[in-house]
């Protein structure tokens, strides 16, 4: 399990998680598959908003279990998504 924030906020998070081919977005801390998610708006949807951000769970923060996959394949996809936020976007992440 890693964490972290992608520049920007919400919008540019979603799109690093919308752009991934490989990582599935889902509520879960996962299995053997590769699984990813916004915990802001997923598990920690309810949570208060000024304590979510005292317990760092920002609007930008993304999670990913790693699964089983090739970890070849995982690396290029993180990449070629975050490539697609700083495309998109023209945010330096």
């Amino acid at each position: 399990m890693i964490s972290f924030e992608i520049k920007g906020g919400e919008k540019e998070a979603f799109k690093f998680l919308n752009s991934l081919r490989l990582i599935r977005l889902a509520v879960s801390l996962g299995g053997t598959e590769s699984l990813a998610e916004h915990p802001r708006s997923m598990t920690h949807a309810g949570v208060d908003e000024n304590h979510a951000e005292s317990i760092g769970v920002t609007h930008s923060l993304v999670r990913l279990s790693i699964g089983v996959e090739n970890s070849d394949d995982l690396i290029a996809d993180v990449k070629q998504a975050l490539e697609e936020v700083r495309i998109s976007e023209n945010v330096i992440v």
